[in-house]
């Protein structure tokens, strides 16, 4: 499967990829060129002309990004929305839901931590009781033990699809296929796995999901979607609303729009929408299944080499392993080891 990626053109329509090693696309990948001259042409056309003026040109692009987001995550285009980054989306998601006290979250061990952070901020609030589902064997979550938490007092379950602290992937099917059985809104930080794998939102059976474009769809930063299942939309009041999200009907009263953009608000980076749909466009026409097939392809490669190394230890959990690698040593400082690296024109990133 890993031939079936075409990787001279993906090198040919990078600029400058041959100037470094970049293994840091689970922070900020390159932009494929494409996508950066969609970034920039944009920008000179505001220099150009202005800002409003610009998006009155260029809405076509613009909406382009709803309608390539929808086929994406085959759902619809109505249920997608844009944001400015995956914490923004995943909050404006989280964030909608009433809370009362007793209500209980289920997530799990290997939580990114400003998600937990959110969460304790709920129990401060409301008495909400946060409970961590214990991982299996793998270090993914149980879902037997998933299941077994499942009571009426259940009011979310909320999890990392890839947490950004090692390379497990964690079986977002099966939660969901719990989810659904229970009647459960289950909101998917898929931040790390969109542009990695193939994600199918109904597949899944996720409620909420939320992405980033600056890591594997390869997009600029400041960019993040969000998708709303349509059922859930009209249950979920956004935590903040503007003249985008609503209209105000009278001094008094307000109306929210019916679709996944009352989670917006009216400013955006309009020039990193136009080049996130670019870099959608770009990750389908590669294909998925072969973009994940080459990186795990990858990724295994590269683990089974630094097992060949004297005092390299792996630290990635999980049955299934993606494109993220993580690893440590006692005899060099991660720091130490990143600065190294990048003397050698390497790019990683750290993490605690």
């Amino acid at each position: 499967m890993k031939n079936d990626f075409d990787i001279n053109r993906a090198r040919a329509e990078t600029r400058y990829c041959e100037d470094i090693v970049h293994f840091n696309n689970a922070g900020a990948a390159l932009m494929p060129q494409p996508v950066a001259d969609t970034l920039h042409n944009y920008l000179y056309k505001e220099e150009r002309i202005g800002g409003y003026e610009t998006a009155n040109e260029e809405q076509e692009a613009l909406d382009h990004f709803y309608s390539a987001t929808a086929k994406l995550l085959s759902c619809e285009v109505d249920e997608i929305t844009f944001v400015e980054n995956a914490t923004r989306a995943w909050d404006m998601a989280f964030y909608s839901f009433n809370f009362s006290p007793g209500d209980k979250i289920l997530t799990t061990l290997a939580e990114y931590g400003s998600n937990v952070i959110a969460y304790n901020q709920q129990v401060q609030r409301y008495g909400v009781e946060l409970i961590f589902v214990p991982n299996d064997e793998f270090g993914q979550i149980d879902t037997q033990a998933l299941e077994n938490l499942i009571d009426d007092r259940v009011k979310l379950i909320s999890l990392s699809h890839i947490p950004t602290g090692g390379g497990l992937v964690n079986p977002a099917g099966a939660v969901g296929r719990i989810a659904q059985s229970a009647n459960i809104p289950f909101l998917l930080d898929a931040t790390q796995s969109v542009g990695q794998l193939p994600l199918d939102v109904d597949k899944i059976g996720c409620d909420m999901l939320c992405g980033t474009g600056r890591k594997y769809l390869r997009g600029p930063r400041a960019t993040g979607l969000l998708y709303v299942r349509k059922n859930l939309i009209e249950q979920l009041e956004p935590p903040l609303l503007d003249q985008h999200a609503a209209t105000l009907t009278s001094p008094t009263t307000y109306q929210i729009r019916p679709d996944a953009k009352r989670f917006e608000t009216w400013e955006q980076h309009l020039a990193g929408k136009a080049a996130l749909g670019v870099a959608i466009d770009y990750a389908l026409s590669f294909g998925l299944e072969a973009i994940q097939s080459r990186i795990y392809h990858l990724a295994e490669q590269l683990r089974n080499n630094l097992l060949s190394l004297e005092g390299v230890e792996l630290t990635d959990d999980g049955l299934e392993k993606c494109g993220l690698v993580t690893f440590t040593t006692a005899q060099l400082s991660p720091s130490t080891i990143k600065q190294r690296l990048k003397e050698h024109r390497i790019n990683v990133s750290t993490s605690k």
